[in-house]
């Protein structure tokens, strides 16, 4: 039964990462900065309940934005930097920096503690505890602008 899992799971990755290729850059910039600002939003809806508290407090919202951030997060993003991604194309522009493409490990270790951030403010906000979600939000921003900071031009 693992084998067959595991098995299932590598043809998953080689398909979408073969998908992923064959699109072409502009589309790719503009798939992967929907999903950043789908993330934006779902984390603008947690900041005002959990820490802003300008917004009711509503439990189940907060574990849906959290649950849509964690699974954004861990979709396999990454496959939407290809060649041709790291300049403007057409009427798309682009912030990322050209080491996005070039720092592997860099980019590796900022990638890796935005899917654990966000899957640990998924896991927050289905406890529903309000301080441990504020917490969990406060780590995945931080993961943010981890990447920001390296990979992102003003």
């Amino acid at each position: 039964m693992k084998k067959l899992v595991l098995g299932s799971l590598s043809a998953v990755l080689l398909a979408s990462s073969m998908t992923a290729t064959a699109m072409d850059a502009e589309d790719a910039i503009q798939f992967r900065q929907a999903g950043y600002k789908f993330m934006a939003w779902n984390m603008a809806k947690i900041k005002a309940m959990a820490i802003d508290e300008s917004v009711e407090w509503n439990p189940a919202q907060v574990q849906a934005a959290a649950n849509s951030i964690a699974a954004t997060a861990n979709s396999g993003m990454g496959a939407l930097f290809i060649p041709g991604t790291e300049q403007n194309v057409g009427d798309t522009k682009t912030r990322v920096k050209p080491e996005m493409f070039t720092d592997i490990e860099g980019v590796t270790e900022v990638g890796m503690a935005f899917h654990k951030a966000a899957t640990e403010l998924a896991a927050a906000a289905e406890t529903g505890d309000k301080a441990a979600i504020a917490k969990a939000f406060g780590a995945t921003g931080q993961s943010c602008k981890g990447c920001h900071d390296k990979f992102r031009k003003d």
